[in-house]
């Protein structure tokens, strides 16, 4: 398996340095795309879409934290600390497996999937987390198998979340009212 991972990476890997304006475009994906995912749960809270941003939330947090336990028990080597392809993205030295970026972006696509009232954005949002995966392999960064693996685990954590949702449909219309209460408080003192 280990060769076939190596393999997949350096195929991937083999097309980096082909053109600048897409090393500039991949090192950008690779980079961003979580911060372009918490612009969008944001979007989604102030477009009366709270409950959906919330469970995404919940998602890519328990699938963080389920990579940081996987990473206590399981160490595997970015490709550049093994002396392989073409690292254009400037990384430190720690556990390649899994990819934190490609769980954290894939988990809150995964989860805007399974509501019918962001579904569209789910898809396009999934699309540009399965990209984001392909960067950070093209970049470097990650094997494919360390992308395969978040993927995993996400799809795992949005399942979960999906079977304790009876459980935190209370929390969430608490954190709503609570919001809306302190946004009424708010708005009240100001006129």
């Amino acid at each position: 398996m280990e060769h076939l991972n190596k393999n997949l990476f350096l195929f991937i890997n083999s097309f980096t340095g082909q053109n600048h304006n897409v090393d500039f475009f991949m090192v950008n994906i690779a980079t961003y795309s979580p911060y372009l995912f918490i612009v969008l749960l944001f979007c989604l809270w102030f477009n009366n879409k709270q409950n959906e941003a919330l469970y995404a939330g919940y998602t890519t947090t328990l699938g963080i934290i389920v990579n940081y336990i996987v990473g206590l028990f399981y160490f595997h080597n970015r490709p550049f600390m093994d002396n392989l392809g073409i690292n254009i993205l400037s990384h430190k030295v720690e556990n390649s497996f899994p990819s934190d970026h490609t769980t954290f972006v894939v988990s809150i696509a995964f989860m805007l999937l399974t509501f019918k009232q962001t579904r569209t954005i789910g898809v396009v949002a999934s699309i540009l987390a399965l990209w984001c995966g392909i960067a950070r392999v093209y970049c470097g960064v990650h094997y494919p198998f360390d992308i395969a693996g978040s993927i995993i685990i996400s799809i795992v954590v949005v399942a979960l979340i999906k079977l304790l949702s009876s459980k935190l449909n209370g929390v969430n219309i608490f954190i709503i009212s609570l919001y809306n209460k302190i946004l009424g408080t708010i708005y009240d003192r100001n006129n």
